[in-house]
């Protein structure tokens, strides 16, 4: 395993960290969980995310389990906040209130007494940002979080963010979570170069572009039973990607693999290493063996004229409209 700072940070993190957004707690048993972490483990993970609505908040439950008796000191424990976790109107979004109530909530539930790392979801329209901040802030200070970082915000939300952090005093944000895959690009444009600037790095999921880019999805057939384009909580995320123009010239990218010597899913993790601006990609699995086949993308160069082929093939097929970097305009 190779590791990156986090942004400007002193932290470091593995290059590849697992997740368990779709899996933990609701796809895979509790069981097949545990042997996946502990695959992580084995193979040199070291960073893993979570958030406390994954699974309704049944996924933080199982990560805390699954990583008891590990030395709290060798982790980089990550989770998020934002997303409904309950009925009530301030069972969501970013208010002092709620950020306060789930920190302590996600911290029982990951059997920790802080985390590493704690992400805003989504940008929250319905809250200050300095009051956002301003809670961010002091959790830092009360030693319950030690960075703090956001999830899908726009170049203008995290610019917004960092102007008043550096007005106010406050700890900066040090890292985004956004999708990014060779087939979605749109942070490429304008929050990559912001956040090089700045000194935040990027998280990013779905490497695997939701496991398209793995080449199992095949044009003009049906996805195979138990595919995450079958299940009913996944479908919705990989249905962009779901058309045969796609489909087609991904299958045009198993030559190249194959030429490496990588699997697709190696290839597409070691594309989005290449953007130096990437502290981490985040991976996430059903069973081991795909931890492991995942991991060795780990410190894999692949040179300009490879990187170009990727771009000859995927064409236009590739989402680049930084728009498409969206947080709700209230709040869920």
């Amino acid at each position: 395993m190779e590791f990156r700072h986090l942004g400007r940070s002193g932290l470091m993190v593995s290059e590849i960290s697992y997740g368990n957004w779709l899996t933990h707690g609701s796809q895979v048993e509790e069981d097949a969980a545990k042997q996946c972490v502990q695959a992580a483990l084995d193979e040199g993970i070291t960073t893993f995310d979570t958030a406390d609505v994954y699974a309704g908040t049944k996924a933080e439950e199982v990560l805390g389990r699954a990583l008891k008796g590990v030395r709290r000191e060798s982790l980089e424990i990550f989770t998020k906040v934002y997303w409904p976790t309950g009925p009530g109107k301030n069972d969501r979004g970013l208010s002092r209130k709620h950020i306060t109530e789930s920190i302590h909530g996600s911290l029982r539930r990951l059997q920790t007494d802080y985390v590493d790392l704690y992400q805003a979801h989504r940008f929250d329209a319905e809250t200050p940002l300095e009051e956002t901040l301003k809670t961010f802030d002091d959790l830092v200070r009360q030693g319950k979080v030690l960075y703090v970082g956001v999830s899908e915000w726009t170049a203008d939300q995290i610019a917004r963010a960092l102007k008043i952090a550096d007005e106010m005093g406050f700890d900066r944000i040090v890292s985004n979570q956004p999708q990014y895959s060779a087939l979605w690009r749109v942070i490429e444009s304008e929050i990559v170069p912001l956040c090089e600037q700045e000194g935040v790095g990027q998280i990013v999921w779905s490497p695997i572009g939701q496991g398209v880019l793995t080449g199992k999805y095949l044009p003009g057939q049906q996805p195979p039973e138990g595919s995450r384009a079958t299940d009913k909580s996944g479908s919705a995320m990989i249905a962009r990607f779901m058309n045969d123009d796609v489909l087609t010239r991904v299958q045009e990218l198993k030559p190249i693999a194959a030429d490496l010597g990588l699997s697709m899913a190696q290839l597409a993790i070691a594309w989005v290493l290449q953007n130096p601006n990437v502290s981490s990609a985040i991976v996430g699995a059903s069973r081991p063996e795909q931890v492991r086949d995942n991991v060795k993308a780990a410190g894999v160069k692949l040179e300009a004229d490879v990187l170009k082929r990727i771009d000859d093939v995927l064409g236009s097929a590739v989402e680049r409209d930084p728009a498409k970097t969206q947080s709700p305009p209230s709040r869920p």
